[in-house]
């Protein structure tokens, strides 16, 4: 008997112990989402200039596809959309050290960011493309020629398309700029054979400069980009998943892709 009691004791406090631990941990999980909704503010990271998803127009204000989600997303929960404009090699740490909540910005879900932040699941698959140099037409007929030394790439520092021409172009030399548009911006002007950089910006950017560059389109990478929260937000995680699975089933995500990649009217607009 005394066993016995030892053992329903034992197990009570275990218990007890266990239920303390997920109410702690439900508490942590909960701490995004209760700083939005103690704020009344949806605080969201993106770096604007990474056409189409967020962009300064001509009035100041923030626009594009990754823009529109995060504002409907906003209105959503009953909340304000307030915009965080971050270089893009201190947005995570801007994440972690609190300045917003979310970073909707186009981020590639990779291994080494995962270890840094939590991922949604992916709301678009992309890859990486080539804008090259007219001269060059019909000298390189695929990414892989380009991987020589008499050739020189152009990428945006801290991105997936910068770690796309290290891996795959190893031979050529690689100079990395602070922007995407300085970056794409040398081949225009003859300063690089080619950039590297994602499929809708360099599809975008090669529409509207079709007579400086061309565009190899067919992408070399699978790049599925998610909406990255900090480790704490567990919960915060399935409320993104959930909602996008939402606005896909009830049309809003097709309406906002459509408005931002299948028109360009938007351009006129845009700084």
């Amino acid at each position: 008997m005394e066993t016995l009691l030892k053992n329903l004791l034992l197990s009570t406090t275990l218990a007890g112990a266990a239920l303390t631990s997920v109410a702690a941990q439900a508490a942590t999980d909960n701490s995004a989402i209760n700083k939005i909704q103690e704020t009344g503010e949806l605080r969201v990271c993106f770096e604007a200039g990474y056409v189409p998803f967020e962009m300064k127009a001509k009035n100041g204000q923030f626009i594009g596809f990754d823009i529109d989600i995060a504002k409907h997303m906003a209105r959503s929960m009953k909340v304000e959309f307030v915009p965080v404009n971050t270089a893009w090699d201190g947005i995570i740490p801007a994440l972690q050290t609190g300045k917003c909540e979310v970073i909707i910005g186009g981020m590639t879900v990779t291994p080494l960011r995962n270890l840094q932040v939590l991922f949604s699941d992916p709301y678009l698959e992309i890859g990486q493309t080539v804008l090259l140099s007219p001269k060059l037409k019909e000298v390189v007929k695929s990414y892989r020629d380009l991987n020589n030394p008499k050739y020189t790439i152009s990428s945006q520092l801290g991105t997936t398309g910068a770690e796309a021409a290290k891996k795959y172009l190893p031979k050529a030399t690689l100079n990395l700029f602070e922007t995407s548009a300085d970056a794409a911006l040398q081949v225009k002007n003859g300063k690089a054979d080619a950039f590297v950089y994602d499929l809708p910006y360099n599809a975008i950017y090669a529409a509207e400069h079709k007579e400086s560059v061309f565009h190899l389109n067919t992408p070399f990478t699978y790049e599925p980009l998610g909406w990255a929260v900090r480790h704490d937000s567990v919960t915060f995680v399935n409320f993104l998943n959930n909602y996008l699975k939402r606005i896909k089933g009830d049309g809003t995500y097709q309406r906002i892709y459509s408005k931002w990649f299948e028109s360009h009217t938007w351009m006129k607009n845009i700084q």
